[in-house]
């Protein structure tokens, strides 16, 4: 196709457009070439600017042909004739030649364009591409199929996973985190149980992961009280401290998270340690009925925990979020 171009375009057209991509090309291969130590290609570059230069010399030459012809034209007769002649045959109409400045100046033009389009595509592209990897993730949709499990049943005061991770994906949630500048690289929420059997319970569990620290909001519908937490269970955590949220009994506790080797011949590997996490328990209502709803920070890349304060911002704004649940 740009050969066919090139075939069909005027002299004085193909000429510049020629010369302006060779020496583009030519001077872009053999400084990439120099930098790469990469002789051959060193090699067609300069091969390159060579048949570059030798067009160079075409135009010079037929553009001193073409001035020195209208030079040499004769000029026309302003006095009377010497003597009776023929009569003069009629002018041929004089086709108007192309304007030669105006063709090179097309040709910069068009040049000029084709350079603005090999420039501008991949930065258009990189910037859609940043723009789309920069979108926060969203909530993953549940399948229109996927049943809860029949625990939910028995529990339809519950909340499911998808209505916790709406509580949690705030768009404010990296700013409260101390992290204003990242967005979320996963958000999903999953429905499921503890225990078996009869003693199965609700416990659903939604997290949002950033560069920096990674949240979970999740919730468990069983007997076990948060007071009866805060005296039995939290002492045996790495760090423990009550408090309240919205009236609510609470406890502050951190621990460091399971991690699974896989490898070698065994399906799976051993529980090893993971990083630490600051979790803060909340119990379902003021009364604390039993059950509670936990939020837990941690940080993969080894970033320091943000303060209990942040925790605690955090509780009092996705809490009462969450449909019908009372204060």
């Amino acid at each position: 196709m740009l050969g066919l171009l090139l075939r069909v375009l005027p002299f004085w057209v193909r000429e510049p457009l020629l010369i302006v991509g060779g020496s583009l090309f030519g001077v872009g291969i053999t400084i990439r070439a120099a930098y790469e130590s990469h002789w051959l290609m060193a090699g067609l570059g300069v091969l390159l600017l060579a048949v570059t230069a030798f067009r160079v010399r075409t135009v010079r030459l037929a553009w001193r042909a073409r001035r020195s012809t209208r030079a040499s034209a004769p000029a026309p007769q302003t006095g009377p004739p010497a003597g009776p002649g023929p009569a003069p045959a009629p002018a041929a109409p004089k086709k108007k030649e192309p304007n030669a400045a105006a063709q090179v100046f097309v040709a910069l033009a068009l040049v000029g364009a084709l350079v603005g389009a090999v420039w501008l595509a991949p930065r258009i592209t990189e910037e859609g591409s940043a723009a789309a990897a920069r979108k926060p993730a969203a909530c993953d949709e549940p399948e229109p199929r996927e049943k809860l499990p029949k625990a939910y049943a028995r529990k339809p005061e519950a909340v499911t996973g998808d209505e916790l991770c709406k509580a949690l994906n705030r768009s404010d949630l990296a700013r409260l985190l101390g992290t204003p500048g990242e967005t979320p690289n996963l958000a999903y929420g999953s429905n499921g149980t503890a225990g078996r059997d009869a003693w199965e319970a609700v416990a659903p569990e939604a997290r949002v992961e950033f560069t920096t620290y990674t949240v979970s909001f999740s919730a468990t519908y069983n007997r076990l009280t948060v007071a009866q937490y805060t005296k039995v269970l939290a002492p045996r955590t790495l760090d423990h401290r009550a408090d309240k949220v919205l009236g609510r009994p609470a406890v502050f506790t951190s621990d460091h998270l399971g991690r699974i080797s896989i490898g070698g011949s065994a399906s799976g590997g051993p529980v090893m340690e993971g990083p630490l996490a600051r979790t803060l328990t909340v119990a379902l209502d003021r009364k604390d009925p039993g059950g509670s709803f936990d939020l837990t920070v941690w940080s993969e890349s080894g970033a320091v925990l943000p303060d209990d304060s942040v925790l605690l911002a955090l509780a009092e704004k996705v809490l009462p979020a969450l449909p019908g649940r009372p204060g």
